[in-house]
């Protein structure tokens, strides 16, 4: 695989450990069912925000960089079920290796396309917090590891 393709997944995949946090926080016990994703964003980010103690300001960042990933997540899912692609792939009695790389090529395509505002939008959420603020990401990204602010399990 090209370097930079590895380092935009690499990329990808770390932010996607930010996306968790922050998503994750509603998770579908808080309503999150797959319904109106601005209600969800509403409640994630008042989720966040009263755990980050954020200010207007603050919190304002914080609904861009969900719109943002939520916009990135509708590109991934590419207008169409994930799982039924892939699904898709199996159906015959061969692998659809050709299916495949569309697939890769397209989800690659979207990450690709989507992660500079993603990046764009984390950076200045997290650059706007204040050295508490941000010591408190970091202590819950290495003690949940990116997982669901303020849960246990």
């Amino acid at each position: 695989m090209k370097h930079w393709i590895k380092r935009t997944l690499f990329g990808f995949a770390g932010l996607a450990v930010v996306a968790g946090s922050i998503a994750g926080c509603a998770g579908h016990r808080h309503g999150w069912g797959g319904g109106d994703s601005a209600e969800f964003r509403t409640k994630m980010v008042e989720r966040v925000g009263s755990k980050l103690e954020l200010d207007a300001a603050q919190k304002q960042k914080l609904t861009v960089l969900a719109e943002k990933l939520q916009a990135q997540r509708e590109a991934m899912r590419g207008g169409g079920d994930p799982r039924a692609q892939f699904r898709a792939l199996f159906a015959g009695d061969k692998l659809d290796q050709a299916g495949a790389t569309r697939l890769i090529d397209e989800k690659t395509a979207a990450v690709r396309s989507g992660s500079p505002e993603v990046i764009a939008a984390a950076a200045d959420f997290f650059d706007h917090l204040n050295p508490a603020q941000q010591q408190k990401v970091r202590d819950f990204m290495e003690r949940r590891g990116g997982h669901r602010w303020g849960h246990r399990g």
